[in-house]
């Protein structure tokens, strides 16, 4: 008897509880939730593909329980949108519960339709959230792009790409021998994760001031705060040009989140004057490995920034080279630099190369600024390979290779590694400033990668007055 009065006495406990929770909501008006975010930006997506889900967080931030009578998209687009409250998808949620001191979690998703535009179209909906007659709500913003798609294609004819819809590569796009890829200003392509870019012919890339040719990755938006995927490296493999391909000419184009870079071979045996890849006003950028690699070949590279990688900003093993008015610079985020800003080996020194001839190079009126060492090997006694009127961040001396140098010294970017801000042009302190020696140049850039009217300063960019 006494141990049934007991139970008793516990389910008249459990039953009032109940009752307290049951009559714990609020029903005040001024008790509305709060959210992890005003804006949810999916950022760009292509159109007829559909979004990776995104989420945000529902708080109650009170003592007594909320009831959420409905929450729904509501606007023109909310039929392109999709919803999962606290683990349960639908379209439509009534009387969703959120315990005081307590949250849930929303998901979105988005199919984004074709628009038949080469521009991208942004698309608005709204996740309302109806709690005790007050409606709030949640602004999801997507962008949507239309694409042309490319899977695995090989180039076997003359081939023009075009400025309009950025062409997006699954697998590979080769240039197959004897035929010619030209890129017009202002065309983009956009490589899938493990995507190549292969030239065995020729790939002529003519981008021009304020429309530049485009060659990345094919993600969008923010890594994380701050971080945009615009920075990373790795998110596709990067451009080989083999040793059967001739007369590439790159102008006004932007390569980069590569795995490797651009990587050009040749027969080792290279005629003065004669080059394999000629780079105007160009940028390689954010890249695994090296953001240049010339094998055997020639190339030549005027007013062109080399930045931010894992390995060499430049490696050069054979050939014959000429730069001119470069920013060679590595202030690499994601991992420690292994190689040199400069590395001007001969191709003997390595196995397979010792039929190749020794390496030739020239580098005038250029910067070599941050992480690594800015040349290697640092002695190059005896050897074809000249800096002239060069900017170094390391401490040393001329001599016969390195002639008319300014050591030690910051050429005062814009660029601050810690902000993510990778502006490689001169601040108005710059002693790069004036400093070029443009009798050394063997081509009159008449402008720089922005269209600015090319001054006498060393590396990429002409320094631009700031207003006053």
């Amino acid at each position: 008897m006494h141990r049934k009065l007991i139970y008793l006495f516990f389910l008249t406990l459990l039953t009032l509880a109940s009752a307290c929770i049951e009559d714990g909501f609020s029903t005040s008006p001024s008790d509305q939730p709060q959210f992890s975010v005003d804006t949810l930006d999916i950022g760009l997506v292509f159109s007829e593909e559909q979004t990776a889900t995104h989420r945000f967080v529902v708080y109650n931030r009170h003592s007594k329980g909320m009831n959420l009578s409905n929450v729904s998209f509501t606007g023109e687009n909310a039929g392109m949108f999709r919803l999962n409250v606290d683990g349960i998808s639908g379209t439509s949620f009534n009387d969703v519960e959120i315990r005081a001191n307590d949250s849930i979690f929303v998901f979105v998703s988005a199919d984004v339709p074709f628009q038949d535009s080469d521009e991208p179209r942004e698309y608005f909906g709204r996740v309302g959230f109806d709690v005790n007659g007050v409606t709030s709500n949640v602004v999801v913003r997507v962008e949507g792009q239309d694409i042309t798609r490319m899977q695995g294609e090989t180039v076997t004819a003359d081939t023009r790409m075009t400025k309009g819809k950025p062409y997006v590569v699954r697998d590979s796009l080769v240039v197959a021998e004897d035929a010619t890829l030209t890129l017009e200003a202002g065309t983009r392509i956009l490589f899938h994760d493990k995507a190549n870019f292969i030239v065995r012919g020729t790939l002529r890339s003519e981008g021009a001031p304020g429309n530049p040719v485009l060659i990345s990755g094919d993600r969008s938006g923010d890594v994380i705060t701050d971080v945009s995927f615009d920075l990373m490296s790795r998110q596709w493999g990067g451009i080989v040009i083999t040793p059967e391909s001739k007369d590439n000419y790159l102008a006004y184009t932007d390569i980069s989140n590569t795995v490797y870079g651009l990587e050009i071979y040749g027969d080792g045996q290279p005629a003065d004057g004669v080059y394999d890849l000629t780079m105007i006003n160009s940028r390689l950028r954010n890249s695994g490995g090296n953001v240049l690699a010339a094998v055997g070949a020639s190339v030549e590279a005027y007013g062109c920034e080399f930045s931010n990688c894992a390995d060499n900003l430049v490696a050069l093993l054979g050939g014959s080279h000429r730069f001119d008015l470069c920013t060679a610079s590595n202030l690499y985020l994601f991992a420690a630099v292994s190689g040199a800003a400069w590395h001007i080996d001969d191709p003997q020194n390595y196995e397979g190369l010792a039929s190749f001839a020794p390496t030739k190079a020239r580098i005038t009126n250029s910067i070599t600024w941050g992480l690594g060492a800015d040349v290697y090997p640092g002695d190059l006694t005896g050897r074809e390979v000249w800096f002239e009127n060069c900017m170094f961040k390391a401490a040393g001396t001329d001599d016969d290779n390195f002639i008319n140098s300014v050591w030690d010294t910051s050429p005062e970017f814009f660029a601050v590694r810690e902000d993510y801000n990778f502006d490689f042009r001169l601040k108005p302190e710059s002693p790069a400033i004036g400093a070029a020696d443009r009798t050394l140049s063997d081509r009159r850039l008449t402008d720089d990668y922005y269209g600015v009217a090319r001054d006498s300063d060393l590396g990429a960019y002409t320094f631009v007055p700031q207003e006053q």
